[in-house]
């Protein structure tokens, strides 16, 4: 990956990228990381406009002088109707088709309840955000991401689908369809060179990983872990990043893993 960048520093220089849930936590550095490769963000949220606009305006500051190239749009991932809107926000924003899609939205369940004891809501909640908005995006990346080279979709699942540990019987098979759909996806893509790959990580530190957990809880996934301790965001950025480049082109319908060895 490194000699890629160094020999290109801006490999997605100019191309379009929208990530969900990007306001804060990994989607948040993902976008940055797409815009220091030369990317123009569309920042997507749903209830954090500050924080969107934050990341908007860090990502133009590294191109002072610029026309903006961070926009935000609020959009719910599990709505279709929002969903269209927030492509067609991309496009009329940048004047430009939309070359990468990067899907972060994502909830999980901080009560980590058994299964016998999830509510139907919550499950509902689950899937509604996890797996039917991840289908949603990807439905509309599909139709719409630009043709003959340089399309690229990434949904952000779990490592929990590899380590399936019990308080994840809702998160961790809405994760699983997702792995499920994008191979399926990557082939039906056939023709097109638009490549479809999921991106899984492990513990990272981020607000959503910490909430509802305990010292002991948090202290068990650092001895659990090769490295000793928990992943960044930044440990998930480069590896996103890399696969909305060219040199990716090979990789296709995969998930990668990202947690240091923990599963």
């Amino acid at each position: 990956m490194a000699s890629t960048t160094s020999a290109n520093p801006l490999p997605l220089k100019d191309r379009v990228a929208i990530v969900t849930g990007s306001s804060r936590g990994i989607g948040r550095v993902i976008a940055i990381h797409l815009a220091e490769l030369g990317a123009k963000l569309v920042i997507n949220y749903t209830s954090s406009s500050d924080q969107a606009d934050l990341v908007a305006t860090q990502i133009n500051s590294l191109y002072p002088g610029d026309a903006p190239r961070a926009v935000t749009v609020k959009a719910d991932v599990s709505d279709p109707s929002q969903v269209k809107f927030l492509f067609d926000s991309a496009e009329q924003a940048f004047d430009s088709t939309i070359h990468i899609l990067v899907n972060s939205a994502g909830v999980l369940d901080s009560k980590y309840p058994k299964i016998a004891d999830t509510s139907l809501e919550d499950f509902d909640r689950t899937f509604s955000v996890n797996t039917r908005g991840a289908f949603l995006c990807a439905k509309e990346a599909a139709n719409r991401l630009k043709r003959g080279g340089g399309g690229r979709i990434i949904l952000l699942t779990s490592s929990a689908v590899a380590a399936l540990r019990p308080g994840y019987g809702a998160y961790a098979p809405s994760k699983a369809a997702v792995e499920a759909m994008v191979k399926i996806l990557a082939k039906e893509l056939k023709g097109t060179g638009i490549t479809a790959n999921c991106v899984a990580p492990g513990p990272i530190a981020t607000e959503m990983f910490f909430a509802g957990r305990t010292e002991e809880m948090v202290q068990k996934h650092i001895d659990e872990s090769p490295h000793n301790r928990l992943g960044r965001s930044e440990d998930v950025a480069p590896v996103v990043g890399f696969l909305a480049t060219d040199a990716s082109e090979w990789i296709n319908g995969e998930t990668i893993r990202v947690n240091a060895g923990y599963v």
